[in-house]
């Protein structure tokens, strides 16, 4: 699907849903457990409240349940909320740098991760390659 198609969520739902994932659940039983509210305790560093996000999901049935299935744009990113969403999505612990007119977040990645990262970026982000250090991208805000 067409990032521009994709439905957009909070960078908050958005890192709920991928701690969800993390479980390896398929998106069926994902989205049972949702409706039914049958989810885990969150005793990460994150403590995530599911019920917030299974309220969202009574709310939004059609938009969670094409986030799920079809996949989603985060609304706004911040640079700890990019650095906590690869933390979550792909169990990496990413580089920030939050010098001024140098803010960037840094992972080394797969090509899969690449492309779904470039998908989940909201508006005025961009993946860069690392010159010389190859799998490794920084995400950047666009100079505006």
């Amino acid at each position: 699907m067409e990032k521009n198609h994709l439905v957009k969520l909070s960078q908050w739902d958005a890192m709920m849903v991928e701690g969800l994932r993390a479980y390896g659940w398929s998106n069926e039983e994902l989205l049972r457990r949702v409706r039914e509210r049958d989810l885990p305790e969150d005793h990460s560093i994150y403590e995530f409240e599911y019920e917030e996000l299974a309220a969202f999901a009574e709310a939004e049935p059609g938009t969670f349940e094409s986030a799920v299935k079809d996949g989603y744009s985060i609304k706004y990113n911040t640079l700890g909320g990019l650095r906590s969403w690869i933390a979550v999505a792909y169990g990496l612990e990413p580089e920030i740098n939050r010098e001024p007119g140098q803010e960037s977040v840094t992972a080394k990645l797969t090509e899969a991760q690449k492309k779904r990262l470039e998908s989940v970026l909201s508006l005025g982000w961009a993946v860069q390659d690392v010159v010389g250090e190859p799998g490794v991208y920084r995400v950047v805000p666009l100079q505006r």
